[in-house]
């Protein structure tokens, strides 16, 4: 076999097509999650939802993402990334269609519980797709690319979701969309498998993948990484900038109708132009990282200046609420919801720069899993001062501050972002 020089680009380039799947499964992922932030008035108005019962539906799905996510950080450690997604696409594609059936506040509580545990698996199999499939240098961009599919999923489910309400009701709206994700579980099962067993990759693509140093790839346990700080280092981001994007997620829709008088149909338009931009943070993230490092900076300087700025872009979204303009506030919020996508692509990637292919599903999981239970505060506390002030300045405050406490957490816990030695054994 000739030399390979991993610096060259390879001739084959079949990690990218593995980058389109995991693009299209996050997409689906947010069609699913998106569809009741949507639908919110709609809902609220047919079955009399107050802002907490919309806040407890909404908790309970964050409470399943929580243990599901430390769940399938482990069983994507131990099943790998081709079964591990699988068997999360099936619960969520079941659990979402099942939204089809309800008729009360209990029982969207119990499908949006299933949601959530199925959905959970999205980032811990994706992450370790990535880390299978790209070098170091390139994780950040991959993640980044395939992350933008959370923001495509938000611009289609405005536009799709509407018409296919008014049309032909809400409740077909989520059979209908539920049958993306059996295309993509066809298509995944398909094409999907390690570098090493896959026919489609070059031996030169296979080099370039595997030009890091060796790493150990057996399943750690969880008992070894909560002691290591660098666990806490990705979890305490987590639990800090995670509670933010899903309060865009579930609340920006009711948002936009109470703060400037749009309704189902109207708030697409605004919606769609806010994660477009949501869109162009998340590749720019990635990249702005990698670009870092290919100039010279060390993986630590190039993560977290790229945080910093990120951090800096979202403080102006503080005085949203006090915006009459329409347009400027989407663009201050698009300009937040892009920075957060940017800083999420570079926290996203730090397991896989800190731990051992062995430990990152599990290092994931357990960050969700603590991003998920802020998102549990994040939705109490919601529903709390909407139903009790009316105001979203409270909320918006919360989301100006957070990236700065996210970053100072990465920065106190891994100063260095030095790669770390789990033993193995228990």
């Amino acid at each position: 076999m000739k030399d390979v020089r991993i610096e060259d680009r390879p001739p084959t380039r079949y990690r990218w097509v593995v980058v389109g799947l995991l693009f299209a499964a996050t997409a689906i992922n947010y069609v699913d999650r998106q569809m009741i932030g949507v639908l919110k008035p709609t809902l609220s108005a047919e079955m009399a939802w107050s802002e907490t019962d919309y806040a407890n539906i909404v908790f309970w799905f964050q409470a399943a993402y929580a243990v599901g996510y430390l769940g399938f950080g482990r069983i994507v450690d131990l099943v790998g990334a081709r079964f591990g997604y699988a068997i999360a696409v099936v619960i969520w594609t079941i659990a979402h269609m099942a939204h089809g059936g309800v008729h009360s506040v209990t029982q969207f509580a119990m499908a949006r519980f299933g949601l959530g545990v199925g959905e959970s698996g999205n980032f811990p199999a994706g992450i370790k797709a990535v880390t299978e499939w790209f070098p170091q240098k390139e994780r950040a961009f991959a993640i980044g690319l395939f992350n933008a599919g959370a923001n495509i999923g938000a611009i289609v489910t405005p536009l799709l979701v509407p018409w296919l309400t008014v049309a032909y009701g809400w409740r077909v709206a989520f059979y209908a969309t539920g049958i993306f994700g059996v295309l993509w579980l066809i298509a995944w099962l398909t094409l999907y498998r390690r570098p090493e067993e896959h026919k489609k990759i070059s031996t030169e693509e296979l080099a370039y993948i595997r030009q890091d140093p060796a790493d150990p790839v057996e399943p750690i346990g969880w008992g070894r990484l909560i002691t290591v700080r660098e666990t806490w280092a990705y979890a305490i981001g987590k639990f800090c900038i995670d509670p933010i994007w899903w309060f865009f997620l579930f609340w920006l829709p009711g948002y936009l109708g109470t703060r400037y008088g749009l309704d189902l149909l109207s708030f697409g338009p605004p919606l769609v132009a806010i994660y477009l931009l949501s869109d162009l943070g998340s590749v720019a993230g990635g990249w702005m990282s990698g670009r870092l490092m290919k100039a010279g900076k060390s993986v630590n300087a190039a993560r977290k200046l790229t945080m910093l700025l990120c951090a800096c872009a979202v403080l102006p979204v503080f005085f949203a609420q006090s915006i009459d303009n329409l347009w400027v506030a989407v663009l201050i919020i698009g300009i937040a919801t892009a920075a957060h996508q940017a800083f999420s692509a570079n926290l996203y990637t730090l397991p896989s720069d800190l731990f051992p292919r062995g430990a990152v599903g599990s290092v994931v999981g357990i960050g969700g899993t603590v991003g998920a239970i802020g998102g549990m505060a994040m939705a109490k506390y919601a529903g709390y001062v909407l139903d009790s002030i009316g105001s979203y300045t409270p909320l918006f405050a919360v989301a100006a501050s957070a990236y700065f406490i996210a970053l100072a957490a990465v920065h106190l816990l891994s100063p260095r972002l030095e790669r770390v030695s789990v033993p193995i054994a228990e």
